[in-house]
């Protein structure tokens, strides 16, 4: 039984490393977007909203996204510190399945590949990204609603949510990420 106490401790210590939203449980298995087109996909996107990471520890988060080959699509993350200096790292989203192009692996230099999902999106306004990962008894979980334009009017944020909690998923955890134009500046240059 000490085993089993050690290896979950393990287990939670490696997804806590990662800062995901950490619970007990599998995670769900929500829709995704039907008849998802990758290429309307490409381009600018700003991060409204996301569940908590350690990873991204700025504001202003963008996520640029590039045609690469069949199935690939370059990704470029970046984000504005505290300090003022921005912090970008590229990689990779690889369609899992012709099937469901909507399912993605997305992988960045020296980490395995992670679940990401689109859950909704619309191309021109919203986008709902959702992933997950169990490790043994618990789950982590990662989720951002994502924009054309740094805003998103509260009707779509309520929907996106709306979406997240018929899911299983917490959406009271989102936090709100800061997109004021004048803040954000130093991301236009």
């Amino acid at each position: 039984m000490q085993s089993v106490h050690v290896l979950s401790l393990t287990l939670l210590c490696a997804l806590a490393a990662s800062a995901q939203v950490i619970s007990f449980g599998r995670c769900p298995k929500p829709a995704v977007q039907a008849n998802f087109d990758p290429s309307k996909y490409i381009g600018r996107w700003y991060e409204i909203e996301k569940l908590p990471t350690g990873f991204q520890k700025g504001e202003c988060g963008t996520a640029t996204y590039s045609a690469k080959s069949a199935g690939v699509i370059g990704v470029f993350n970046s984000e504005l510190l505290k300090d003022g200096t921005i912090n970008s790292i590229a990689g990779s989203a690889k369609v899992k399945s012709p099937e469901e192009p909507a399912k993605l692996e997305v992988s960045f230099s020296g980490t395995p590949p992670g679940p990401y999902w689109v859950l909704s999106s619309d191309y021109e306004g919203h986008s709902l990204v959702y992933g997950c990962q169990e490790l043994g008894i618990f789950k982590g979980e990662l989720s951002w609603i994502l924009s054309r334009e740094p805003t998103i009017s509260d009707e779509t944020r309520e929907e996106l949510h709306s979406i997240l909690t018929a899911a299983g998923v917490d959406a009271g955890k989102m936090v709100r990420t800061n997109q004021d134009r004048n803040y954000c500046s130093p991301m236009d240059q």
